[in-house]
């Protein structure tokens, strides 16, 4: 029991987001951030749940060549496959658990679509897609792009809890995705009646409920909302039953960003250099690709 006279324990959501769904074309998604009341946890600018869905036979997913600066991206992926194709000649198709690190940089251009042998069946689709804002004195780093098998990153498991630690260092491991800041992704999984508590050691930090419920503070919050955490105050997570969430976070930006379309920038100039850019094709292609995404 506590002391009548202590003081209130503090509240540890700053912020709660429901995204409400979205299509993109060929299934919906929920985009938690930007928001107008929250702009970015720590560097990321933008997460979008993707699906769960089934793309139908014939058709699969075909988003066409389309330019980025100044970000990083990942595709995290719960069910389906995903072929990645880029202008630094990257082809690599991207499955659940594996990590595709793209840093735009300067600016790169690539395509998302289904692999070829998923095209002719009905094929599940399901996953996150997140991008992290550069800091100013590297957003126009020469474009890059790394893949990392799933055996590649740490898995880390007590009673009822396995996380998958995506970018960053946490419980005494580090994953092998460079960050170009201060940054936490993990994916975690919760049994009924398990507990976490959420790692401190980073000033930003939110949580995105993708299936289940958790509990923060004693209030329940179902699949599709984001948590974002009260810096400083402890915050532990509860789960009533099977729960996944993504836990994400980090340094808070050095400054604020300018989003337009696929561009990220510190800078007004540098996105409307970007989009004459890609009007006038100034971008490098994808090497065997002509198509391309006009600019909105």
């Amino acid at each position: 029991m506590s002391h009548p006279h202590a003081p209130p324990a503090a509240d540890p959501l700053a912020l709660l987001i429901r995204p409400s769904p979205r299509s993109i074309g060929e299934f919906d998604v929920l985009r938690a951030l930007p928001v107008r009341e929250c702009r970015a946890v720590g560097p990321f600018v933008f997460f979008d749940q993707m699906g769960p869905a089934v793309l139908p036979a014939g058709r699969g997913l075909a988003v066409r060549p389309h330019p980025h600066i100044g970000l990083a991206t990942v595709t995290w992926l719960f069910e389906g496959e995903i072929r990645h194709q880029d202008s630094l000649g990257s082809d690599v198709v991207i499955r659940p658990g594996e990590v595709n690190w793209m840093t735009a940089g300067s600016g790169i251009v690539h395509s998302e679509r289904s692999p070829e042998a998923s095209v002719g069946v009905d094929a599940p689709i399901s996953g996150v897609q997140v991008w992290l804002a550069l800091p100013v004195e590297k957003e126009e780093l020469a474009p890059a792009f790394a893949h990392f098998d799933a055996e590649a990153l740490p898995c880390l498991r007590w009673p009822g809890l396995q996380i998958t630690l995506i970018i960053g260092a946490a419980w005494q491991r580090r994953s092998p995705v460079e960050a170009h800041s201060e940054t936490l992704y993990a994916e975690v999984n919760m049994s009924a009646g398990a507990r976490l508590l959420v790692p401190d050691h980073i000033e930003e930090r939110a949580v995105f409920v993708h299936t289940g419920a958790v509990l923060l503070g004693g209030l329940r919050h179902e699949a599709g909302a984001m948590l974002v955490l009260q810096p400083g105050v402890e915050a532990i997570l509860d789960a009533p039953g099977e729960v996944k969430l993504m836990l994400l976070g980090g340094a808070p930006l050095d400054g604020e960003r300018h989003l337009f379309w696929n561009f990220v920038s510190s800078s007004k100039e540098r996105i409307e250099q970007a989009k004459d850019d890609w009007r006038a094709g100034r971008f490098a292609k994808v090497p065997g690709d002509d198509e391309h995404i006009p600019l909105p």
